[in-house]
């Protein structure tokens, strides 16, 4: 797998209760509360996109805290690519009645 070719996705890029100066990267309206890398998995499968979960990976700000991150193959630039998992993420929270897991 050429790294090149994915990009990589860290649940804190939907976390509502983020800043984007905090590492936010789509607008409040694509967030949600607390997302995790298995919603971002569902919303990639959603959108038919071609993913890897890497459960093991900790973000650089938040090292002490194992979240995660899902590779996704390079097929839209980035921040597209963001806001269709965003939306997803949305949906995907609305259809499970806001209940966390």
């Amino acid at each position: 797998m050429r790294r090149r070719d994915w990009l990589v996705v860290w649940p804190l890029y939907f976390d509502k209760r983020r800043s984007r100066s905090e590492g936010r990267r789509v607008p409040l309206e694509l967030s949600v509360e607390r997302p995790t890398v298995k919603d971002l998995a569902t919303a990639a499968e959603r959108l038919g996109l071609e993913y890897v979960v890497e459960e093991d990976k900790r973000h650089p700000s938040t090292w002490f805290k194992e979240s995660g991150r899902i590779l996704v193959r390079k097929t839209l630039p980035k921040t597209k690519l963001l806001r269709a998992l965003g939306r997803q993420l949305v949906a995907v929270r609305k259809s499970r009645g806001s209940r966390q897991p």
